[in-house]
């Protein structure tokens, strides 16, 4: 008898009551693993619809020259080798209490790079000032009615400056993003000369000033440096294709060894992405999950055996079967390992002699434990 036929029928037909619950079954196992593995919210790097960034987390991972993490609390800086990582904050949810940016602040100070992506929000600016940087996001929506992409709130950034950052970079498709103060940094990306800052539903009138705005910079803060970018949305999925913001991101890491998402102020990982994580970083809950998978396979190992042996028993007839497997009541006479034999050869002309010795000598295996226990 196949597997499929143990769990679909019992060998005389399919069970059609039985196909539909698995079918159920499957489909809530399926739904409840896309639930635990995916996630919905907004910049959420497992976030597979528009507004998530799980192609950025897929593009870093699949290159081979950086390793990339997450990052779900910012302790976790202080075990990274700060000269050569980038950490990147997408538009963070919940301001850094102060021991939290102190981290940050110290992981930039002894030569981390920091990405800060933010446009509307308060609490990217408040990182930036907790670490030293001079340039902030204006936090005002940016227009540009020339030259943008789907519409004036998606301007088309062309000015970029040369600069190591910016290499195979000819533009930036923005969407509801921001102008950046840039103090004194040095401005890597800026508008055209049509641009302007202004709530969405005012119309561009005379009162407006149309000019260049800076949307990314580059400064160094002690010995690391902190970039900032006004519009974050250049990292979700229906965004990131757009010419050339891919190629801007990678270049931001790609001189680096490590590059870490920082979610610790963000959207949480889902829930067994988060089991993952948590299991990857303690060495004590690697070696407790280990042991318990290898014993899972000793006993699935045991059941499969055993149930291949009764398989086996339940195709001969019942004068062939060892006592031990026989209904009580029955007295049928036994056979010897000769007959036994003689019968396992015309049943299975493929087994071998050693094949048939030992399912002889399992097949005897129950009849002797009867015999000693008489």
């Amino acid at each position: 008898m196949s597997w499929h036929e143990g769990v679909l029928g019992d060998g005389s037909g399919i069970d059609w009551s039985r196909v539909l619950l698995l079918a159920l079954v499957v489909t809530v196992l399926v739904a409840l693993g896309t639930v635990a593995a995916t996630s919905s919210s907004s910049f959420g790097l497992y976030n597979p619809s528009w507004d998530g960034t799980s192609e950025l987390r897929q593009d870093a991972a699949a290159d081979p020259a950086v390793e990339s993490d997450i990052l779900r609390d910012t302790a976790e800086y202080t075990e990274l080798p700060a000269n050569e990582t980038v950490a990147f904050v997408i538009s963070p949810d919940d301001a850094y209490t102060e021991e939290d940016a102190e981290r940050v602040r110290e992981f930039v100070a002894e030569g981390g790079t920091l990405v800060v992506l933010e446009n509307f929000g308060d609490d990217g600016n408040a990182l930036l000032a907790d670490v030293g940087a001079e340039a902030r996001a204006d936090g005002q929506l940016l227009r540009d009615e020339r030259h943008h992409f789907r519409g004036p709130t998606m301007p088309i950034a062309t000015g970029v400056e040369n600069h190591t950052l910016t290499t195979g970079v000819d533009q930036l498709t923005l969407n509801y993003g921001t102008a950046i103060e840039p103090g004194n940094a040095t401005v890597l990306v800026a508008t055209s000369d049509f641009a302007y800052l202004g709530p969405e539903e005012d119309d561009l009138d005379e009162q407006d000033e149309l000019r260049s705005y800076p949307v990314a910079t580059v400064e160094n803060v002690s010995e690391g440096q902190v970039v900032v970018v006004g519009d974050p949305s250049i990292t979700i999925n229906a965004m990131y294709d757009e010419p050339d913001n891919a190629p801007f991101v990678r270049g931001l890491y790609a001189d680096a060894d490590h590059v870490v998402f920082d979610r610790s102020h963000g959207a949480d990982v889902p829930p067994l992405t988060g089991a993952v994580l948590t299991i990857r970083d303690s060495p004590l809950l690697q070696l407790l999950v280990g042991t318990v998978g290898i014993g899972l396979v000793a006993i699935l190992s045991r059941v499969r055996v055993r149930s291949g042996l009764e398989a086996a028993q339940a195709r001969l007839p019942a004068r062939y079967r060892p006592a031990g497997s026989r209904h009580s009541g029955q007295e049928v006479p036994s056979l010897s390992d000769a007959e036994r034999a003689a019968y396992l050869r015309r049943r299975y002309p493929d087994w071998d002699e050693d094949q048939i010795q030992r399912m002889i000598t399992a097949f005897n295996h129950p009849r002797s434990e009867e015999e000693t226990d008489e």
